[in-house]
């Protein structure tokens, strides 16, 4: 007899992985919107509203994804924007003294790389169905 409560959280984690997929696809567009607009790929990722509200589901939804292999990926999404927050506040810094306005452009160019080499990363391994690098609890 098959066991129904089995195909029932598969169910649901096939939901979540289509929420994944979501989240990665609003994350890209807010690149693609700092890409072709006036913004920049990190301004644009950080303050626009597909990657504010992509966060927003990663942190709603982070519960019911704990302990599956989908739990890497939220947490690569949620890491992303953080640390690209992060590199903002680190260049916004670096410009309030006139020799860091330089190294600003350079570090913001940089974390805009680094957050399409992220969002490009997640989502094939998404696609594969493989995990996200995690830390290991010490």
């Amino acid at each position: 007899m098959p066991d129904h409560r089995t195909d029932i959280v598969t169910a649901d984690l096939g939901g979540l992985v289509t929420l994944a997929h979501i989240i990665y696809g609003l994350h890209a567009f807010a690149v693609v919107t700092g890409v072709v607009g006036s913004a920049t790929i990190i301004g644009s990722f950080v303050a626009s509203l597909p990657s504010i509200l992509a966060v927003v589901l990663n942190y709603m939804k982070r519960d019911a994804v704990r302990g599956t292999w989908l739990e890497s990926h939220f947490r690569w999404q949620i890491r992303t924007f953080w640390f690209a927050l992060l590199w903002i506040l680190v260049a916004t810094a670096m410009v309030v003294t006139v020799i860091g306005i330089p190294f600003a452009f350079v570090l913001l160019a940089g974390a805009g790389l680094w957050i399409v080499y992220r969002v490009i990363r997640g989502w094939l391994n998404l696609l594969d169905r493989s995990t996200m690098p995690m830390p290991t609890d010490a």
